[in-house]
């Protein structure tokens, strides 16, 4: 069992995998896919965003691995400091992972100044940590432009694909989260999804919830930015009925925010 006393602002008991689930091998879809994919990939060609809703591709690989483990996600993982609370339990006691607490992180940022410190847990945790360093999580695959903040007190907190801070920018390349999560997760692992990306996510997650098997991930920690004005491939209403969508799928959306990156 994987109990969850997350730095989140509400407590939440955890459970494990499977009894989450249900049957571990049931395919989760959603049947209205075909009609709302397309509708939103119509809409986001009418939008300033770098790529298109891929939320269901057939040339994904799925993982061939049968041992369930915890699997951390990180996007906007800063200089890993989340991930350094994952494993200080901060999201559960980590040896309550399953297969005797086995467990992988990805950790995901798009500012190029973190790529060191997350190369250094890579190398600290080999085979277990892979570090998307200098990438942006998206929703698709391509390139952006990536503002850095310039407040460097608050640790560059606020850069961002979707706000231009007017000081410095990089291009950097897109991984596709859900891509990510289809082609590392089996439905018996305990999946935690972090999302704080400044923005980003007001796309992420209507894509997300176009993916036939959505339900892979068990528990999203998502920080949502509502204050910043972002060009959204969606509505404000499909946003919500996305977050709606998940959770009626069974993926967990505690109250979340940190005051880290």
């Amino acid at each position: 069992m994987f109990s969850l006393a997350a730095i989140v602002l509400t407590l939440i008991g955890g459970s494990s995998a499977a009894r989450m689930r249900g049957l571990p091998n049931q395919k989760v879809v959603n049947p209205n896919l075909n009609a709302t994919h397309a509708a939103i990939q119509s809409a986001s060609r009418h939008h300033n965003t770098p790529c298109t809703c891929d939320a269901n591709n057939p040339t994904w690989i799925p993982p061939t691995r049968t041992v369930p483990k915890c699997i951390f996600i990180d996007l906007g993982a800063a200089d890993g400091n989340s991930f350094r609370a994952f494993l200080s339990n901060s999201y559960g006691l980590v040896s309550g992972c399953p297969s005797g607490g086995q467990w992988e992180a990805w950790l995901v940022e798009a500012n190029g100044q973190f790529t060191s410190a997350l190369a250094a847990e890579q190398a600290a945790h080999p085979q277990q940590v892979h570090q998307l360093g200098a990438t942006a999580a998206y929703m698709c695959k391509g390139t952006t432009s990536f503002s850095i903040d310039p407040d460097v007190a608050h640790n560059r907190w606020g850069s961002s694909m979707k706000v231009d801070h007017g000081v410095h920018k990089v291009s950097v390349p897109l991984v596709n989260v859900i891509q990510l999560i289809a082609e590392n997760t089996i439905p018996a692992d305990w999946v935690m999804l972090k999302v704080d990306v400044e923005g980003a996510e007001f796309d992420i997650i209507p894509c997300l919830a176009q993916f036939p098997n959505a339900r892979l991930v068990d528990r999203m920690y998502l920080e949502e930015h509502t204050w910043l004005s972002v060009d959204s491939a969606f509505t404000k209403q499909q946003y919500e009925q996305a977050k709606a969508s998940l959770k009626t799928a069974g993926v967990d959306i505690p109250v979340y925010f940190s005051h880290t990156m």
